[in-house]
């Protein structure tokens, strides 16, 4: 309960920011457009990777720049101040981030439905499970200590605008040079874009059971570091 509270603090206070919308809804779209006109691409190719940025941009919009927020409009203080621990407050922002990520998914996946798709159910769990680890992901951004938003999202685009362009949804996996193919592997973006890339016909780099797998380890690891960085962190912000 203490965590769904967190939650919904975050969701009244934060969504609405201007960075949230900007990074959250209007960035996937515009790059989307700026891949798209004046190449002949297969439709199913461009909603697998407008589902992906989708996803990975909402999941990220809101977790970074919480706790910088809440030290910069001294809510901090109070939050520390009642009963919870820090898992709780990162449980509480992961939810809150989670849900966002989730909610904008469906915009592409009607998109998709309105141009006569109908993409593989498991898609379904690809994105409940993505939106968790970039959400944690974003978390991460967040663990620098500083109350400027700003600064924390110049580090979260140093990390997130490199993830999209090697995790195969500008050019799919199987293209990359060798090279290219090492890197995509560090990203998990690589493997919902994977699943995407299969839920809408076309063929997948790795074996799915594969993707979700790997998907899951980083969501483990990124939430475990998050709360441990979190904890050091916390008390620097006041």
């Amino acid at each position: 309960m203490k965590c769904l509270a967190i939650a919904k603090k975050d969701i009244m206070m934060y969504y609405l920011k201007g960075p949230v919308v900007i990074f959250g809804i209007l960035l996937p779209l515009f790059l989307f457009l700026a891949f798209w006109i004046g190449r002949d691409l297969p439709l199913n190719f461009l909603m697998a990777g407008l589902i992906s940025m989708t996803v990975f941009f909402a999941s990220t919009s809101v977790s970074p720049v919480i706790a910088p927020w809440e030290g910069q409009m001294r809510t901090l203080e109070r939050l520390l101040a009642c009963p919870v621990s820090t898992s709780t407050i990162i449980f509480g922002d992961i939810i809150a981030s989670l849900s966002f990520g989730i909610c904008m998914s469906f915009i592409p996946l009607l998109l998709a439905f309105c141009l006569g798709f109908t993409p593989n159910p498991v898609i379904i769990p690809a994105i409940l499970l993505a939106t968790f680890c970039f959400s944690c992901l974003g978390l991460l951004f967040s663990a620098y200590p500083t109350n400027l938003p700003s600064t924390v999202m110049m580090i979260s685009s140093l990390v997130r605008f490199p993830l999209i362009f090697v995790s195969g949804i500008f050019i799919p996996v199987q293209e990359l040079p060798a090279w290219g193919k090492v890197v995509s592997m560090i990203s998990p973006l690589t493997y919902f874009t994977d699943i995407a890339r299969d839920s809408f016909g076309m063929s997948p780099f790795l074996p799915i059971y594969l993707d979700f797998i790997i998907l899951a380890g980083f969501s483990i690891g990124f939430l475990v570091l998050a709360i441990k960085l979190h904890e050091h962190a916390l008390l620097r912000r006041l």
